[in-house]
């Protein structure tokens, strides 16, 4: 299975708080050895993420960035709730709840 969706409750004491937010997620042929592919479908304002299509950027995000054969999903998924408690992002105004991006048609280019 290369194709999953993931779900993240947002972390307390954040402009995340009791948000729910959907993630799409692509594990290539090479999965576990290479990272996944991660994009928002629910729209969120956080650094590391394309603010047009909710593209998570590997270089930013230390759970891509610094990825390791051993994790998880769960571990991706712990790593970017992570990420949006964090200081430089628990704050930031953020879209209407249940706002989407437009351009969660296709999963993987």
């Amino acid at each position: 299975m290369e194709h999953w969706v993931g779900t993240i409750f947002g972390p307390g004491h954040s402009v995340h708080e009791n948000r729910i937010y959907s993630l799409k997620i692509f594990c290539g042929e090479h999965y576990p050895q290479q990272r996944p592919k991660v994009w928002f479908s629910t729209q969120i304002v956080m650094n590391g993420v394309d603010s047009k299509t909710g593209a998570v950027n590997h270089e930013v995000i230390a759970v891509l960035r610094d990825w390791k054969p051993s994790y998880t999903l769960m571990t991706l998924l712990k790593g970017l709730r992570a990420e949006m408690g964090s200081h430089a992002n628990k704050k930031l105004p953020q879209p209407a709840e249940g706002s989407m991006f437009e351009s969660q048609t296709r999963v993987a280019q």
